[in-house]
């Protein structure tokens, strides 16, 4: 059974490496946008990867119904984000003097962080191979996302300590998430199928709707260019990283059940001894 221990930090872990790319933009924006380039596609596939090769097939061997909730999941980010988008363009024309894009921003990060910390949550509930695969997910797609986000905050005037303070604060939603639906899972019988089947939803969603379209508009004249090229690399080496992780876990498991074999084993000899 995996240690809260472990999820705390492989949750603050990806919470806290996500905002990497923030700290790279204050320092150097050309920097910070090379490592956007590169990181954006390499998400695209990693969450893919992750989707596909992992939770969904472990979700199926829960039940056959996490394929239906992978696609409710799909479908209420999308919702999601058209409400999000509504509010923001609403109170746009609603108040011209007030600018509400930091706050919704800050907002919809922070409920973003939080789903995030639920992904990390579901992963450790099923293995501890899982949880690492999620969270190497999770960490690739945030790394671009608080890139656009910090510069959003620079670009509209906050100092760029208060940007920091803020992204800090709202990164720990993943650590509070992750630690709650954790619990939950050890405590109660939570519907694994269930809950991998909406994580998965969520990770196609974002790697289809908001990352794979702005690869087509920068190799618009290329077959498969660099950015192409790296989400193929994400989808090969998340799958690749899935199969030694499981691979490694199972290794210990079958190890750590014959020591228990012999010990029993042992005992009762022991005992037939006396």
């Amino acid at each position: 059974m995996t240690p809260l221990s472990e999820v705390i930090f492989y949750s603050l872990l990806g919470g806290i490496f996500s905002l990497l790319g923030g700290f790279l933009l204050i320092r150097s924006k050309r920097s910070a946008e090379k490592l956007a380039n590169y990181a954006t596609p390499f998400a695209a596939g990693a969450l893919l990867a992750a989707a596909f090769g992992d939770l969904l097939s472990e979700g199926a061997a829960h039940s056959d119904s996490a394929l239906s909730y992978a696609l409710i999941g799909i479908l209420a980010f999308f919702l999601l984000e058209r409400f999000l988008r509504f509010f923001h363009h609403h109170h746009d024309h609603e108040d011209a003097k007030s600018d509400p894009t930091v706050s919704l921003i800050i907002i919809g990060d922070t409920l973003h962080n939080f789903i995030d910390g639920i992904a990390i949550a579901a992963g450790f509930l099923v293995d501890s191979s899982t949880g690492v695969i999620v969270t190497i997910a999770v960490a690739a797609h945030e790394i671009p996302q608080e890139i656009g986000d910090f510069g959003i905050m620079l670009r509209k005037g906050l100092a760029p300590r208060k940007v920091l303070l803020v992204n800090f604060v709202s990164a720990l939603a993943t650590l509070l998430a992750a630690v709650i639906f954790f619990q939950l899972g050890q405590s109660t019988e939570l519907r694994l199928d269930i809950l991998l089947g909406l994580v998965a939803g969520f990770f196609i969603y974002i790697a289809v709707s908001d990352i794979i379209p702005t690869i087509h508009k920068s190799e618009e004249s290329v077959l498969a260019g660099p950015q192409t090229l790296l989400l193929l690399a994400g989808v090969v080496i998340v799958t690749l990283v899935t199969g030694a992780l499981h691979g490694v876990i199972e290794t210990e498991a079958d190890h750590h059940g014959h020591d228990e074999s012999v010990n029993h084993t042992l005992m009762e000899t022991d005992h037939d001894v006396h």
